[in-house]
């Protein structure tokens, strides 16, 4: 049993959710993540896997029909699941923010609507903040909403939509003009229903189709364009304009955790597999596990993945314990990120050459590393929340 990524004080429910996971992971994914990353299809019997275990509903309350679980339980399974395979863990990622969205921000009748069913999977969520030209700027968002007699319609291109071809319910952040004094307040979140598939989903919705990229395959990461798209206001998250911003932020911070879990796994992986080698690899006639400069190189990499594990997990038990957590989540996803690439490129100079091929399975973590960096804020992004929140609590009395 691997020492590393131990979490202490879980509940015996907890654990077995845990090992259920991890069982899954080993038995299900691992074995076939090879063949459907390089032909870039999409999990579907994974999915379907993932469904049963309940982990579509992992944290919407019992109530909903859910199991009511933490924020830290999600994550530690988020990390299991990306060290199976990344992308298997992006499908349920956006799922989970707009369920979290909808918990902390929706009606009641928003609530009841689709809670129950996005927790048996039956309704698949996707978020939709960034546009073509925005990068990290978010008040930069051009797509609009104009109100009518009967509703809004809603005009402009999304972009970097993950599971925008899967899913049929999208978070989707907009323009509306509140007459507030800030640009903050002159953004809404709107409940955007559509049919799963590629093309015009909806009326007044198209999503062009999957956007090729050097890694995060088998799901589908799209555009989505709206043109004179109607919808009522019933369809505003939590019923009242102006709110977006605020309410896409908070969906933000649970993201970097997941964020930072994710890139945990992928570190753990890259770390099994660079020790497995080498003790099987074998130079100047001993395995090169037993060379200092491969035996250093080893025991950084255990202490990135542990120290980078550490911080996730406090991250994630700070926002369960309803304390503001964007340093400790922004801290935890710059950490793991960086730490995560470093692990998997240390793994790589100790695959050799063989490191090089698709025949190995760190080929695959080298790319899928890469997209830890950038996703949910790149570290320059932390650094600036993380440093101007600083100043706030050290602040010169």
């Amino acid at each position: 049993m691997s020492r590393l990524c131990e979490t202490e004080d879980l509940t015996d429910i907890q654990q077995e959710i845990l090992k259920a996971v991890r069982t899954f992971v080993d038995d299900k994914i691992i074995p076939v993540a090879q063949e459907l990353e390089s032909k870039d299809e999409y999990p579907t019997e994974i999915v379907e896997g993932l469904k049963e275990l309940g982990i579509f509903g992992l944290m919407i309350p019992e109530e909903y029909g859910g199991l009511g679980e933490s924020l830290l339980t999600y994550a530690l399974c988020v990390e299991e699941i990306a060290r199976g395979w990344m992308s298997v863990s992006g499908v349920i990622n956006t799922h989970f923010i707009v369920a979290y969205m909808l918990m902390k921000h929706g009606t009641e009748e928003q609530k009841q609507k689709y809670l129950p069913r996005m927790a048996t999977g039956e309704v698949r969520g996707a978020f939709s903040m960034s546009e073509p030209s925005l990068g990290s700027d978010v008040s930069a968002i051009k797509t609009k909403a104009v109100k009518t007699d009967d509703g809004y319609t809603i005009t402009g291109q999304k972009m970097w939509l993950t599971n925008g071809g899967s899913s049929n319910l999208v978070a989707v952040l907009v323009k509306t003009d509140e007459g507030a004094d800030s640009v903050y307040r002159n953004m809404t979140t709107f409940l955007v229903e559509k049919e799963p598939g590629f093309g015009e989903t909806a009326q007044g919705v198209t999503v062009p189709g999957k956007i090729e990229k050097m890694g995060y395959k088998g799901i589908d990461t799209t555009e989505m364009v709206f043109e004179g798209h109607r919808i009522s206001a019933d369809q505003i998250l939590g019923g009242e304009p102006g709110k977006g911003f605020y309410q896409m932020m908070d969906g933000v911070e649970v993201g970097r955790v997941n964020v930072a879990a994710r890139a945990c796994g992928i570190a753990n992986r890259a770390f099994e597999l660079g020790v497995a080698y080498a003790q099987q690899r074998e130079t100047f006639g001993k395995p090169i596990a037993q060379h200092q400069a491969v035996l250093f190189r080893m025991a950084e990499m255990a202490t990135k993945v542990e120290t980078a594990h550490a911080m996730m997990v406090r991250a994630a038990r700070q926002k369960d314990s309803g304390q503001r957590n964007d340093v400790e989540a922004g801290m935890a996803k710059m950490v793991a990120s960086e730490y995560c690439n470093e692990v998997v490129e240390d793994s790589f100079r100790i695959h050799g050459g063989y490191g090089y091929s698709k025949e190995y399975e760190i080929e695959r973590l080298y790319r899928e590393a890469a997209f830890m960096l950038i996703g949910e804020g790149t570290s320059d992004i932390q650094k600036m929340i993380i440093g101007r929140r600083l100043l706030e609590d050290y602040k010169l009395r």
